[in-house]
C-alpha cells in the first residue's frame, strides 16, 4: 500500500520572507504603548507562537481573551500597512509545490498566523488553491512548539507524520514538527544555520526554495 506523503509550509518566514516585518510591526505597536522591547530578544522568544501569546508575554497574562484579540487587531492591520507594498514568495516556491503536486504529495499549510493574516498573505500570492488545506492559529489551542499545527494538518491530508516533511524557518517550529514525528527542511530567511545544529529531524537546509531538491527530500 502507498502511503500518502505530504508537504506541510510554515507561512510567515517560509512561503514568504517577512519575519523582519512582522518583528517591525510588534515593536512599534509596542511603542506606542510605552514599551521599550529589544528586538533580538522579542523575535527569539516568540517565533512560532499566536499572537494570544505574545500579547499576554508582553502585556499581562491577566488580559482578558476579548481585549487581547482587539489589540491583535490593532497590530495586525499595522503589520499589513508596513509589509503590503513588499509581498511576495520566496525564490523558488512556485516550482517546488508544482513539482510536489505532480508527485502526488499533498500540501498544508500549517501557521500560527490569525485568519486576517491567512487570507492576506494566501490570497494577496493567489496561492490558497495550491494548498489541500491550511491550519492557522484559529484551529488549535496551542502554538508553537507544541505540535497541534502539524498534526492537524497532516490528519486533513490522511497522511502519517512519519510521512510528512514541514518547511520552517524558526526553531519553535522545527521543535514543533519534532514533537509531532515529522522531518523538517530549514529555510535560513530569518536564521543562519547554526541555530538549528541541535535538531536530529532536520534533513535539509537551505536560503531558499530554489536550492530544494525534492527528489531528494522525497527518497530522503
Amino acid at each position: 500500500m502507498i502511503q500518502q506523503r505530504a508537504f506541510i509550509f510554515d507561512m510567515d518566514g517560509t512561503i514568504v520572507d517577512n519575519m523582519g516585518f512582522h518583528t517591525r510591526s510588534w515593536l512599534e505597536f509596542f511603542s506606542r504603548r510605552g514599551h521599550a522591547v529589544d528586538e533580538a530578544a522579542f523575535f527569539a522568544a516568540t517565533a512560532g507562537r499566536t499572537g494570544h501569546e505574545i500579547m499576554r508575554q508582553y502585556l499581562g497574562e491577566g488580559l482578558a481573551h476579548d481585549d487581547v484579540t482587539a489589540l491583535i487587531g490593532e497590530k495586525e492591520v499595522l503589520y499589513r500597512e508596513i509589509y503590503a507594498p513588499h509581498l511576495r514568495a520566496v525564490e523558488g516556491f512556485g516550482a517546488l509545490v508544482n513539482a510536489a503536486q505532480a508527485a502526488g504529495i499533498r500540501l498544508a499549510v500549517g501557521t500560527a498566523a490569525p485568519p486576517c493574516n491567512v487570507d492576506f498573505t494566501l490570497d494577496g500570492l493567489g496561492v490558497r488553491e495550491l494548498f489541500d488545506t491550511v491550519v492557522g492559529a484559529a484551529d488549535v489551542k496551542r502554538g508553537k512548539p507544541e505540535p497541534d499545527v502539524f498534526l492537524l494538518a497532516a490528519e486533513r491530508c490522511g497522511a502519517d507524520p512519519a510521512h510528512c516533511i514541514v518547511f520552517e524557518d524558526a526553531p519553535l517550529g522545527v521543535e514543533a514538527a519534532r514533537r509531532a514525528g515529522m522531518r523538517c527542511v530549514v529555510l535560513t530567511t530569518t536564521l543562519p544555520a547554526e541555530a538549528f545544529k541541535a535538531f536530529d529531524n532536520v534533513i535539509c537546509i537551505a536560503r531558499d526554495f530554489s536550492e530544494i531538491d525534492i527528489n531528494t527530500l522525497t527518497n530522503h
